[in-house]
């Protein structure tokens, strides 16, 4: 086994009403004074209403672009480098927080985050994800140290659009199937390991009680325990996850077909967690794992998740043409799928295959 390192939460983490009146006293007790903020046009809409005044502190701000790609990260830590920087305070979905991570990670000072969906659990993972301008994958960073702060404000998640929150329960779902697939290989299993399995067994039971319900909350605007929890259980316990795990708790097949889709320009209106959870059932197929589909399908119905790839927005003429693209850049020799065992293109390719004939039967 290669050696683990835990960053399992960021330094401090609140999720409350009114959690950003706070924000100030949290700046001063960390000594920061040139605050530098990245948002998105979007994301600073939701939240700007939320932040209080940051007079006393030197700020700048600046405009994400819409991908967190090289060129994007080394334009904002530019400025971030000429405003002289303390703290790069991310406010938005994933991808804004990633960018904000990496200039920090580039500027080698702390990082504040407000996340303003509850997609991805971006705003507590010690990472960012790296796309092209296009917004195809290109690889993941880890970072050497945790965020400083995150503060999560549930009225701002409650008023963000649903599809993000059903996004963000797929990719979360998927944490409980990667890391099973990779734990539960290995011989012994280390105290953070441990904790990593529970995390991602958490993940999915409390998704499988709650999502639906959650989804229906944040409908009627009723911010109910429900939410909460699938919020948190975004947000948090599956950054807990990898946190504790490592890469024995980050990703593993379902994040291969999701890399390969983004590849896809069928599915670049799709977000990132409804191609994660396509990609759980891609793994299972290929795990042949048959009943456990047949079991997540009625929620996947349910929450609204893609089952197939004709769900994604690829047509079902090319689909098989599609499933030997996907395959072939989802088995590259760097791909997370082989982190148990090698496989093969013409296995997954088979597994896919299988699995859209499973779901054209479940249609009709």
């Amino acid at each position: 086994m290669q050696p683990i390192h835990v960053r399992a939460t960021p330094g401090h983490y609140q999720c409350q009403n009114g959690v950003l009146d706070e924000l100030p006293d949290r700046l001063k007790e960390g000594g920061f004074r040139n605050i530098f903020i990245i948002h998105g046009e979007k994301s600073w809409e939701a939240a700007r209403h939320y932040i209080p005044e940051l007079s006393q502190f030197h700020a700048a701000f600046s405009k994400y672009r819409g991908e967190c790609s090289y060129t994007e990260i080394e334009r904002q830590a530019e400025l971030g480098r000429l405003h002289d920087a303390d703290l790069v305070i991310g406010v938005g979905g994933g991808k804004v927080l990633d960018v904000a991570k990496a200039v920090a990670n580039e500027l080698t000072i702390e990082t504040a985050l407000i996340p303003t969906l509850a997609s991805t659990c971006a705003a507590c993972t010690p990472l960012s994800v790296i796309y092209t301008d296009r917004g195809e994958f290109v690889r993941h960073i880890v970072y050497p140290r945790s965020t400083h702060l995150v503060l999560v404000e549930p009225e701002i998640l409650l008023h963000s659009p649903s599809s993000f929150l059903r996004a963000g329960i797929g990719d979360t779902l998927a944490k409980w199937y990667e890391a099973r697939s990779i734990i539960e290989t290995l011989p012994s299993l280390s105290v953070p390991i441990q904790f990593a399995y529970f995390a991602a067994k958490s993940c999915r039971d409390t998704l499988l009680e709650h999502g639906e319900q959650a989804l229906k909350d944040q409908k009627d605007g009723n911010l109910s325990e429900s939410f909460i929890k699938v919020i948190e259980t975004n947000l948090l316990t599956g950054a807990m996850v990898g946190g504790f795990g490592d890469q024995y708790g980050r990703v593993a097949g379902a994040h291969a077909v999701h890399n390969a889709l983004t590849h896809q320009p069928e599915t670049h209106s799709f977000l990132h967690g409804e191609k994660v959870a396509y990609g759980i059932l891609a793994q299972l197929a290929l795990e042949e794992k048959w009943e456990e589909i047949k079991d997540l399908l009625p929620f996947y119905e349910l929450v609204e998740l893609p089952t197939s790839l004709g769900a994604l927005g690829i047509h079902e003429e090319e689909s098989f043409k599609k499933a030997e693209s996907i395959s072939q850049y989802a088995t590259k020799k760097e791909e997370s799928i082989h982190i148990t065992k090698h496989v093969r293109k013409d296995e997954l390719l088979e597994a896919i295959t299988k699995l859209e004939a499973k779901a054209k039967i479940s249609s009709k």
